[in-house]
């Protein structure tokens, strides 16, 4: 049987799925799959697995894929990053049979994905991406689809868009930011660039961006044209968003430890969930926010998110008439709801000097892009800085040190070949030298080597000499009896 493409892909295989739940790197795991299907959700994307560990670690297929088949888990699409045509499509051929369609990240836009060289920082690379998706489109039994983040430029982005549709791409996701809108300079996605796209090609097209509720996916769809709307954060801090509802946070939590119970996953996995479902809760109840971090078994946890309802249950009781909710929240804390990302104005000012207001430490900062502005500081910066507030990280600042001779990194002070202690070791090693100021004793050890050799030498040489006599006497006896 041919492999259905493009509309007819969307429509029979995905089952015109409009509500999708977004691929996210150890948060889309099958336990929360499963959970926001319950509640409305029509497709879910795996977390992104990398093609080259897929490929050679059958332990990674089995943990990632293999062990979660899930008759309930369908329709199902999992998402690989690469930046190889023939790794990709190897790795695409190992995990065909357990999924719906095969798709290629191309809008991971953090520092390991640049790293990496895979996800967004791959879409200037034309040529590349024609060639994997090409390839894929020929091998593989089920169709490839793209997820992608837009170029500033409205006409960059359709062209980009039609090239991924030409190559054989059956389905494209569309995240309306650029890549570098993350982290507190995210910003609010471009609708307009989707809808652009949307006009431009015949596949079907999903939206990705500016979701936290159901309203906006349904205003999102009218807006662009497009066939599904694709949601992360706003799935996360509400796992019924694809309802229209708002339920309890520990009604979400209690089914989703439930469905962990039966479809285990790392303990790191879970925790991360119920931080994001009890986010403005745990703003209220710091104590619980540390034995969350620190619980070290799935019981612990289900300990804490059962105090935690405890609390909220207990303040629900205390409650005023006409209470409002506190912070400007448009629900009560212990309510699923959307998180609002502050901005960077709001988030220097939450990690400044003293840290954040009641002591808490606000979230991840934006990683420091090499090319990056300087007045946003990485998360392990960040915690430097508060633990030493007249710490500074400017270049400018920094103490200027001598450079090896051999490489250009800084040389130790004390080392008799002014190189770096890499280089140092190497010349020493070689010389047979001795460096005091590395610690590297070469020449001495030699040194010491030799002597212990030549007393062992004159220890044994008599020893040798008499056994070496008393085996020619030994051997002349011997002559003599087979003589008579």
């Amino acid at each position: 049987m041919p492999k259905l493409r493009g509309e007819a892909f969307w429509r029979e295989t995905l089952r015109s799925a409009h509500y999708v739940v977004a691929p996210m790197v150890d948060q889309s795991e099958l336990a929360w799959r499963l959970l926001s299907r319950r509640h409305g959700a029509q497709l879910c994307y795996t977390p992104m697995l990398h093609a080259q560990v897929f490929l050679r670690d059958a332990n990674y297929r089995r943990e990632n894929l293999y062990d979660e088949a899930c008759p309930e888990d369908r329709p199902l699409i999992v998402q690989f990053c690469a930046n190889d045509p023939e790794v990709f499509v190897q790795a695409a051929l190992l995990a065909q049979d357990y999924c719906d369609a095969i798709d290629l990240n191309l809008g991971c836009p953090q520092m390991i994905a640049k790293r990496g060289h895979y996800g967004a920082f791959l879409q200037e690379e034309w040529d590349l991406l024609q060639r994997m998706i090409l390839l894929a489109n020929e091998k593989l039994s089920v169709p490839i689809t793209c997820k992608i983040r837009v170029f500033p430029d409205i006409d960059k982005t359709v062209k980009y868009a039609q090239m991924l549709e030409k190559a054989g791409c059956q389905l494209l996701t569309v995240h309306g930011r650029t890549k570098e809108q993350k982290g507190p300079l995210a910003g609010v996605a471009s609708w307009e660039h989707i809808q652009a796209v949307r006009k431009a090609v015949n596949i079907p097209v999903f939206a990705n961006g500016n979701i936290q509720c159901l309203s906006d996916v349904e205003e999102c769809i009218r807006k662009t044209g497009v066939h599904g709307v694709m949601s992360a954060e706003g799935n996360l801090h509400n796992p019924a968003l694809f309802e229209g509802r708002n339920p309890l946070v520990w009604e979400m939590a209690e089914e989703y430890l439930e469905i962990v119970r039966k479809y285990p996953c790392p303990l790191s996995y879970v925790r991360a969930h119920l931080f994001k479902l009890w986010h403005h809760t745990l703003q209220v109840y710091q104590q619980l926010r540390e034995e969350l971090a620190k619980v070290k078994t799935l019981e612990g946890i289900v300990d804490v998110n059962r105090e935690l309802k405890l609390r909220c249950q207990e303040e629900i009781a205390n409650q005023k008439e006409g209470e409002k909710p506190k912070e400007g929240l448009p629900f009560f804390h212990w309510i699923c709801q959307p998180y609002i990302r502050p901005g960077p104005k709001e988030r220097c000012r939450e990690n400044g000097d003293s840290g954040t207001e009641k002591g808490v430490r606000g979230k991840r900062a934006l990683e420091e892009e090499e090319d990056g502005n300087s007045e946003l500081l990485s998360k392990n910066k960040q915690k430097k800085k508060l633990r030493n507030p007249n710490k500074s990280f400017d270049p400018s600042l920094k103490p200027k040190y001598a450079k090896c001779d051999q490489c250009g990194n800084p040389k130790g002070t004390k080392c008799v070949f002014n190189m770096c202690r890499g280089c140092c070791k190497k010349r020493a090693f070689k010389e047979v030298a001795d460096c005091p100021g590395h610690g590297l004793l070469f020449k001495t050890k030699y040194e010491k080597s030799l002597s212990w050799q030549h007393s062992q030498r004159g220890i044994q040489t008599p020893e040798i000499s008499q056994r070496g006599d008393a085996e020619v006497g030994e051997t002349a006896v011997l002559k003599e009896a087979g003589d008579s």
